[in-house]
Order: structure tokens, then C-alpha cells, then sequence
């Protein structure tokens, strides 16, 4: 994903879900661990995958994303709530993600 196509996503993004300008941008480039899963709260926030990756599953409130899943017959690339990562590889595995977070009124 580009910086401009990321950005327009989710300046577009944020007005439909009613924020508007009211958010925070981070970037964020996670290390799995061989075999890791981790949990994250995203309550509030979006993650929104960057770029897609092998050995690399996604789960959250919004979808999935793990390119070796046949049970889904769409990939989620947008993820909120509780929000499951699991490297299914036997090597460190990069994840790089936009977090967007809601400002509170």
C-alpha cells in the first residue's frame, strides 16, 4: 500500500465512520517471535495491514487475514477490537500495520 493510497483510505475511511479529522496516525512494525501468537486491544482503533504477508494470520472482530485459509472467501486487510496475530513460521516474521486511533470528544 502507498503512503497516498493509505492516507486517502483513511482520511475516507474516518468520515464514514463519523470521526471526521478526529484521529491519530502511528506506524506500526511488529517482530513476531518463531510460532508467536499475540493478542492486541484495538478497542477504539483501527489496524489496517500495510502489506500482505506469508506464514502470517490475522484475526479479529473485522475478519481475517491468512493467505493460506480456504475457509473464507474474503481476506480482511482493515482489523479492530481484539485482535489475535500468530506467526506460523519457524523464523521472526515482520508485520507492518497503520494504527489509526479515535480522538475522544
Amino acid at each position: 500500500m502507498t503512503p497516498e493510497l493509505a492516507n486517502e483510505y483513511i482520511r475516507r475511511r474516518m468520515r464514514e465512520l463519523g470521526h471526521g479529522d478526529n484521529y491519530h496516525i502511528r506506524f506500526r512494525h511488529l517482530v513476531l517471535a518463531p510460532k508467536e501468537v499475540r493478542k492486541m486491544d484495538a478497542n477504539r482503533q483501527l489496524l489496517i495491514l500495510a502489506e500482505p504477508k506469508e506464514n502470517i494470520r490475522i484475526q479479529s472482530d473485522m475478519g481475517i487475514f491468512d493467505v493460506a485459509e480456504f475457509s473464507t472467501n474474503e481476506l480482511q486487510y482493515e482489523h479492530k477490537g481484539t485482535v489475535l496475530l500468530t506467526n506460523y513460521s519457524p523464523i521472526p516474521q515482520q508485520v507492518q500495520m497503520i494504527q489509526v486511533i479515535f480522538k475522544t470528544k
